[in-house]
């Protein structure tokens, strides 16, 4: 009853845990961007469909994906970091066989990890929502996407689990190094940042336009990373998920003065 969608670039350390978690279905595609590893050798191994495609940003390669043809309806949105826990599994394949006609997608919690610790306090976006009618999903935004379903979405109660140090803490920079730029890019452009509403980012029944309004305020305040340090640290309580929650608000604060100098160098016209 559910498909799953995974998108991978050189995952071959994390793809058969993925694979493994989801081996319950029986429609597993791959849309890789190109990797020089082995995840293609990994995914056809274990009978998934791989497809290739050159990455240009996240919400076009997202779209790209769910245009994929699908065995079944329902589509499970992986990331080769992340572990359906066998509790949601079971949920997810009962809910959609009851789910009316007109649901679109269903919502979770995810649950970071750092250091064997869960960031139940520091993780600042628990919920996403992971399992769509892929007609009925689209991306936006090319860097930190956001998913837009036309249709009502149910909550589901068991949580995803994620893994995003699994390759370890030079990794998470390098990344992080790239999606800085790309949002600092994005700030200098000012794509999706125009006249974001306070009402919205309180009060919008949606959470994702909620975050997004969040977001573009955010932008407009002046010491970022220290507020978000502070934020993190004593009004969501990081401290109290231990030295991982004190380390994962540090990085999240180190990413956002990223931002911050990257953006002042667009604007000296610098690179």
């Amino acid at each position: 009853m559910i498909s799953v969608l995974i998108l991978t670039r050189n995952e071959e350390q994390n793809l058969p845990g993925a694979l493994a978690s989801v081996a319950w279905s029986d429609d597993i595609h791959i849309l890789d961007s190109c990797s020089t590893d082995a995840t293609a050798e990994i995914a056809q191994a274990a009978g998934a469909h791989v497809h290739s495609r050159v990455f240009d940003d996240y919400a076009t390669q997202r779209n790209a994906a769910l245009a994929l043809t699908f065995k079944h309806p329902w589509v499970l949105l992986l990331d080769a970091d992340e572990r359906p826990t066998p509790e949601l599994s079971a949920e997810m394949q009962r809910v959609v066989a009851e789910a009316p006609a007109n649901t679109a997608g269903f919502r979770l919690r995810r649950r970071d990890f750092l250091f064997g610790t869960w960031l139940k306090h520091a993780q600042i976006s628990p919920y996403y929502i992971r399992l769509v009618r892929p007609e009925r999903a689209k991306y936006t935004r090319a860097i930190n996407e956001i998913i837009e379903v036309d249709g009502p979405i149910a909550e589901l109660t068991q949580p995803l689990d994620h893994f995003p140090f699994s390759k370890g803490i030079a990794h998470w920079i390098a990344k992080h190094n790239v999606y800085s730029t790309m949002e600092a890019e994005l700030i200098f452009r000012q794509q999706g940042l125009q006249n974001p509403s306070l009402r919205a980012a309180l009060r919008d029944p949606d959470f994702h336009t909620r975050r997004l309004h969040q977001k573009a305020l955010f932008y407009r305040l002046p010491a970022r990373p220290l507020i978000k340090w502070c934020y993190m640290m004593l009004l969501r309580g990081a401290i109290l998920d231990g030295a991982a929650g004190v380390t994962y608000a540090t990085l999240q604060s180190i990413y956002e003065y990223m931002i911050v100098l990257k953006t002042k160098e667009l604007r000296r016209g610098g690179a």
